[in-house]
């Protein structure tokens, strides 16, 4: 008996073993499918145009073989063509309308979405069920789909003149079609429905309304989630590409992930400085990277308290 208990257990150490080799294993291929890229811009940016073109390409350059220049030269004046006296990458410009769209896109998003979770999780209504589960189907769709149906609403509402476009009307083009989201009013509501029923009802006997429990209890008890939200939203607003590059008619109204595509490329020639954009490509990101490092912890709750684990 005690031979066979023995067998087994050394069995079921192998087999945990095993198991374990191959979860790391497939946790690093992930991994290094990740950070390749990352490690790719890096190294780009820091090569001069031989080093680039060179084949096999240089997958480790030491520092002192370093070439700054790609930094340093980013913010020179274009001396030549229709972009003659202008940056070469308006950094600054492009900033500004990244940050500003995704302020009023996050704000707008946060509202809809808090309002619109807590109607679904806290408010009895006909057909509330029903409303939901159609609203949750529309995450099937592609969201390519809705870019002609929203091109046209906008274009209706005259944000979108090819000749007269102010700033306000590509701001409001680039904002108001994306202030609502399915998966976020979903992520919140999952939030929502976990908070006790008791609380409500104690609520309505002391006379709170609706609007100011939500304010009161459910927002901050559900603060993590929204945290989230707020930035997962605005990292999305600041890679958003597509969208900004069809309804704006200006280069100055773009967000520097449509700057980053082609501000380096000589018309005449069709010839793209990688270097360059390679650099420029690694100072929009680093934004992003302090700000998911700084708050990953408030994420990570975020994505517990809500009960979508995975």
């Amino acid at each position: 008996m005690s031979e066979v208990f023995v067998k087994n257990e050394k069995s079921y150490k192998t087999k945990k073993i095993i198991s374990n080799v191959l979860v790391y294993l497939f946790l690093a291929a992930i991994a290094i499918t990740i950070l390749v890229p990352f490690y790719w811009m890096l190294l780009t940016s820091v090569k001069d145009a031989i080093m680039i073109e060179q084949t096999p390409p240089l997958l480790f350059i030491k520092p002192s073989e370093w070439k700054l220049l790609n930094y340093t030269s980013l913010f020179d004046l274009v001396q030549s063509g229709p972009r003659r006296g202008q940056p070469l990458f308006p950094f600054f410009t492009y900033m500004k309308n990244t940050i500003v769209i995704s302020i009023i896109t996050t704000i707008g998003t946060s509202i809809t979405t808090i309002l619109a979770a807590y109607a679904f999780a806290r408010l009895n209504f006909k057909g509330r069920d029903v409303v939901f589960g159609i609203i949750i189907a529309t995450m099937m769709i592609p969201g390519e789909i809705f870019i002609l149906t929203n091109f046209l609403t906008v274009n209706r509402l005259g944000w979108y003149d090819i000749m007269n476009q102010t700033y306000m009307d590509a701001i409001l083009a680039m904002t108001l079609p994306f202030m609502t989201s399915v998966f976020y009013t979903f992520y919140l509501r999952q939030t929502f429905k976990q908070i006790p029923n008791e609380l409500y009802y104690a609520a309505k006997v002391d006379g709170t309304t609706d609007f100011k429990y939500l304010l009161k209890v459910m927002i901050p008890v559900a603060m993590p989630t929204i945290v989230t939200i707020i930035i997962l939203n605005s990292m999305g607003a600041w890679s958003a590409y597509i969208w900004p590059a069809m309804v704006t008619t200006k280069d100055s109204y773009r967000l520097v992930s449509n700057g980053l595509r082609g501000a380096f490329t000589d018309t005449s020639t069709g010839r793209t400085d990688y270097g360059q954009q390679m650099a420029s490509a690694t100072l929009v990101t680093l934004p992003l990277l302090i700000v998911f490092f700084t708050f990953r912890k408030q994420i990570m709750r975020g994505v517990s308290r809500s009960g979508i684990k995975g």
